[in-house]
């Protein structure tokens, strides 16, 4: 039994209004260093990826609604990859209440609005990678939301490869979009669905 670690499963008071919506979507008491360890991941993976889309050949021919959207989605990934990584994340997408689920569930399912997006306007129209991402995303969802608790983050890491190699393989983009899947799939499959303890260093009394 580690002594040296403890878990905290409180989540505190949210204001009411927007402010408290906020938080609640990001995970209410978010820690400062939580919040550092975002911003400089999202600035530092944010200029690789704009710096390895801008070194490729794919973007000569994008319209500016395909720059703004790659960059937007791009941003969206990376940030939220490691927002759903925090404790205060963990703390409130898995918190003991009734609602929990059902707000996993649609927040899975509201990115297949980036899937749309992508496979319509970056994609120009590719309804096969679109359908077949959507597919492999509500699939991979429900084999993570409903597996048991001790086997959710094995089922994840075998769904994420499933997904990952498929779009290697079978549903491929210009290299200069290869970081999507990867992102899209971490992001939702792993960050978000799987629940993991908010360890902290236990304080000394």
């Amino acid at each position: 039994m580690r002594t040296d670690l403890e878990t905290d499963w409180e989540i505190p008071e949210t204001p009411p209004g927007l402010a408290g919506r906020v938080q609640r979507f990001m995970g209410p008491g978010k820690s400062r260093s939580e919040s550092t360890v975002e911003t400089a991941g999202l600035a530092v993976c944010g200029v690789l990826l704009a710096a390895g889309v801008w070194a490729s050949d794919v973007w000569y021919g994008w319209a500016a609604a395909q720059f703004v959207l790659v960059a937007l989605v791009g941003l969206d990934l990376i940030g939220g990859v490691l927002t759903n990584a925090t404790n205060a994340a963990k703390r409130w997408y898995h918190r003991p209440a009734p609602e929990a689920r059902r707000a996993r569930l649609l927040f899975v399912s509201a990115h297949l609005l980036h899937l749309v997006a992508m496979g319509l306007v970056v994609l120009s129209g590719d309804w096969r990678w679109t359908l077949g991402n959507g597919a492999l995303l509500l699939a991979g969802a429900a084999a993570v939301e409903f597996t048991p608790l001790h086997l959710k983050r094995p089922v994840s890491m075998c769904v994420l490869m499933v997904a990952l190699l498929i779009n290697l393989f079978w549903l491929e983009v210009p290299t200069a979009l290869a970081w999507f899947a990867p992102l899209f799939f971490l992001k939702l499959l792993v960050c978000h669905l799987v629940p993991e303890a908010p360890l902290e260093r236990r304080r000394r009394d």
